[in-house]
């Protein structure tokens, strides 16, 4: 018989907050994270507008000398893991260091790095290049430092699947969990890259929101006049164990992980297929894995970037998974006021659906003031709604087609 995986931790660091509290307050709230960007003179861009972290200071997660060895996602990705272990109170001692992993991922990695490195080796020569450029910047770096600074011996992984990612990490230390290769794993994902490039090539791929005169209006998902997402940062962790193994050391349970789907679209490097099939069958194979009807299925914090395809393509699958109980659903885009998390996306979005059944409370949709006709469902516009969420469901969809979902309901 297959084990069964609870969460009992969650760790976030986003646009609305550096932690789980102001983070979720944030959300209740309908504020949003977006505002003009600050880091770097953005006057020849198309796009002037993202969701920073604000007031994130890496030396309060770690020691002030080992700051610079590693990229801002990394900082992000052990702060965030801090909160997840102390909401746990899993320690990792030498007794269960083997049985406890990590699966952390990120879409894009240490980009920051890439172009301080690349300015110095353009600038000064090869010499100036930092040792620790390359561990400092790769993708798996925070699986890695999480691991060494935990202690966590167990499977140590990294997924990159684009803005599935951590939708994905959080997948497969599930399966992991599931099949017994350990008890305890700290998974979810980070990312860090409101930095020059990546906002030039979103922004010549027109993918982006060019509303910059509002920018705690521009994400706008499932609205008539959405122009596409807005970047965000930050990272969102949470703490899977097996059902029995967290009861026995008396842990907080927030929820059980029921089911995991994942596909993919077969069909181009960015858009979805227009008939949403690859969503489909994630979401179905996700409840097929649960083992639950679709009426089941209370609330879903969906994908919705606010891209102007990619909203309709959703709506389009959830009809097409749940029928007339698509009408009944709650569906949400928190990606209104967080902006798009990209790799970090999945895990933090899978946090706010736990959340969501603990608090009894569905975050809002907001800017959602007129609504596009062929988006018909209860998006739960502009304010949050109290709700006895028992099943929640979240989707993450991302550039190659892949597709993966989550869904995750009240402990018996």
């Amino acid at each position: 018989m297959a084990r069964r995986v609870v969460v009992t931790g969650v760790g976030m660091v986003s646009p609305l907050g550096i932690g789980t509290e102001p983070t979720w307050d944030g959300l209740v709230s309908g504020r949003s994270g977006v505002s003009t960007i600050t880091r770097f003179d953005t006057s020849d861009y198309s796009v002037h507008i993202a969701a920073e972290v604000d007031g994130f200071e890496p030396s309060d997660w770690i020691e002030p000398k080992e700051v610079k060895k590693f990229d801002l996602f990394v900082h992000y990705a052990l702060a965030a893991t801090t909160m997840a272990l102390e909401s746990s109170g899993l320690e990792i001692t030498d007794e269960n260091a083997n049985r406890v992993g990590v699966v952390i991922g990120s879409g894009i990695g240490g980009f920051p790095a890439i172009e301080r490195n690349y300015g110095a080796l353009r600038d000064r020569g090869p010499r100036r290049v930092s040792p620790f450029f390359i561990p400092g910047a790769i993708i798996n770096m925070c699986s890695g430092l999480v691991s060494i600074r935990t202690g966590a011996k167990g499977p140590n992984v990294a997924t990159c699947s684009a803005c599935s990612t951590s939708a994905h990490a959080i997948g497969d230390a599930f399966l992991y969990i599931r099949q017994g290769y350990a008890d305890a794993i700290i998974a979810g994902g980070s990312e860090a890259v409101i930095t020059p490039t990546p906002l030039a090539g979103f922004s010549s791929m027109r993918a982006l929101s060019t509303r910059n005169d509002e920018p705690e209006r521009a994400s706008r998902p499932w609205d008539r006049d959405r122009d596409g997402f807005v970047m965000g940062e930050g990272s969102g962790i949470v703490i899977l164990e097996e059902l029995e193994y967290a009861r026995k050391r008396g842990a907080p349970i927030l929820g059980e992980v029921l089911g995991l789907g994942m596909s993919s679209d077969a069909f181009h490097i960015s858009a979805p297929s227009e008939d949403g099939d690859g969503a489909i069958r994630a979401m179905r194979g996700a409840l097929d894995d649960a083992s639950l009807n679709p009426e089941a299925v209370d609330y879903i914090n969906a994908h919705g970037t606010a891209t102007p395809t990619g909203d309709i393509v959703e709506t389009k699958a959830i009809k097409g998974v749940f029928a007339d109980h698509a009408h009944e659903l709650m569906v949400s885009s928190t990606k209104s006021m967080t902006g798009h998390l990209l790799g970090a996306a999945g895990g933090f979005e899978f946090g706010i659906a736990v959340l969501s059944m603990v608090h009894g409370v569905v975050p809002p949709t907001i800017n959602l003031d007129n609504p596009d006709p062929e988006n018909d469902l209860d998006y739960v516009p502009h304010t949050a709604r109290e709700a006895d969420v028992k099943v929640a469901m979240t989707n993450s969809f991302g550039f190659g087609g892949t597709n993966a979902c989550l869904v995750v309901g009240k402990i018996d």
